[in-house]
């Protein structure tokens, strides 16, 4: 019996959905070879390639076919095909201009630049390659509608032609869950400088875990070409979920402005460790490449040794004076909403900005708008560890106070960073990203 998790995901409301189209279905490769004839059945050429118009709709039309034609690969437009078959391909019309074939903007090659290369299964969360793909006229219209991946359409392609032209639809991934990628996929290939960048709307609904394991599963063009079609800040999530080796790989492989600013949108403790895997010299190549801001930020996490509360903490913090309302620093920390895991409390100070309390967020939200942090400040004193104090400590301190989170102070007893419980679950579990501590966010 086929495991689950090998199953092609059903849309009951894409294309597939439909038992009109599904009776329809029309394999690629039992295509590739046949005959093409004119309307009086002589035969002109075989075909070659079906070409698609690219523009981001969900199932891409047929806009023609590249034929060989004696010892020349000729353009035939969809609007001069009668019929589309396995056993063989009609023209509709002998006057034809056989046009040498060249590949124009939005248009695709499905043998040559989709077949056999890496995709993503959105619906299924993993990267396929397509072993055959499948193409149904819909009112009137060639479109690609699914793909099939699989060692037994492998087989189906090397065996007799008869068993090429034989779909199975119930193994056909519906083409509205598939997300195509361009760019060669081999360093110094040239073969698919094609464009497939439209964005599968459904790429939206990934989590960063899922975006993540896709990333790792990627080759190196088509996964820097993933993280261009997806929002900056979930790109950044993803990264964060990444295992350290293939995060590392992803910042040196990577063109330096896509790494450095999806560095930009890490958490500063995130980034600062994932720069500490990669060689120093292009460590600093990335630095460069960052907002001076956000770099000098990073230098300084990087200053600290590894294993220390300074290089676990974030920088991230949200500070504020004893005088100051609940209301101002609820409205602050929701400007800071894209941050909100790692702000679990706000760092109340001193006039000389010393630490006097962390309050947590839960105490600020249950408190009164116009009420002081003054007169939030609750004894026992906040939890604190030095910069270079060692991981043992944080974790001593942090379970001893059953806190969710401790401060990192300098020697001026002021706050320069945060160390949450799951970042030491991080430091301490080798399979980064496998467990993740609640915390509640506003």
């Amino acid at each position: 019996m086929e495991p689950q998790s090998a199953r092609p995901k059903r849309r009951e409301d894409g294309a597939l959905g439909k038992r009109v189209v599904r009776e329809a279905l029309v394999s690629l490769t039992g295509l590739l070879r046949v005959v093409v004839v004119n309307p009086a059945g002589q035969e002109i050429g075989h075909l070659l390639d079906v070409i698609c118009r690219w523009s981001g709709e969900p199932y891409p039309a047929v806009s023609g076919l590249v034929v060989k034609v004696g010892h020349r690969a000729a353009y035939v437009p969809v609007t001069a095909v009668a019929d589309l078959a396995a056993d063989g391909v009609r023209l509709n019309s002998a006057r034809l201009d056989l046009r040498d074939f060249k590949v124009r903007d939005g248009e695709v090659r499905l043998a040559h630049d989709v077949l056999d290369h890496q995709l993503v299964d959105v619906d299924g969360v993993r990267v396929i390659r397509a072993s055959d793909l499948y193409l149904a006229r819909v009112d009137g219209t060639w479109h690609l509608v699914g793909a099939e991946v699989g060692l037994k359409v492998l087989l189906r392609r090397i065996g007799p032609r008869r068993l090429r032209r034989r779909p199975a639809p119930e193994k056909v991934l519906d083409w509205a869950a598939i997300q195509a990628l361009g760019g060669p996929e081999r360093e110094g290939t040239a073969a698919r400088q094609v464009r497939l960048r439209a964005a599968n709307s459904a790429l939206k609904t990934l989590r960063p875990a899922e975006l993540a394991d896709l990333l790792e599963d990627l080759g190196r063009g088509p996964r820097s070409e993933l993280l261009q079609m997806v929002e900056p800040g979930k790109a950044a999530d993803a990264l964060e979920e990444m295992h350290a080796a293939d995060l590392e790989a992803l910042l040196r492989e990577a063109p330096t402005a896509q790494a450095a600013r999806l560095l930009e949108e890490m958490e500063p403790d995130e980034a600062s460790e994932a720069l500490r895997d990669v060689p120093e010299q292009e460590r600093e190549r990335l630095l460069g490449a960052m907002h001076p801001q956000q770099a000098d930020r990073l230098r300084r996490l990087l200053g600290y040794a590894e294993g220390t509360a300074g290089a676990l903490m974030t920088s991230l913090l949200v500070t504020a004076t004893a005088d100051r309302s609940v209301a101002d620093v609820v409205a602050e920390l929701r400007g800071q909403a894209e941050h909100a895991a790692d702000l679990d409390a706000v760092c109340v100070l001193d006039g000389d900005g010393a630490l006097v309390d962390d309050v947590p967020v839960v105490r600020l939200l249950l408190a009164e708008p116009g009420t002081r942090l003054a007169e939030l400040v609750q004894e026992p004193a906040p939890v604190t560890v030095a910069p270079d104090a060692p991981l043992s400590e944080v974790i001593e301190r942090l379970t001893d106070t059953r806190r969710h989170s401790v401060v990192v102070v300098d020697d001026q007893h002021r706050p320069v960073g945060r160390i949450l419980a799951d970042d030491l679950v991080d430091a301490l579990v080798p399979e980064r990203g496998q467990f993740r501590v609640f915390r509640f966010v506003p």
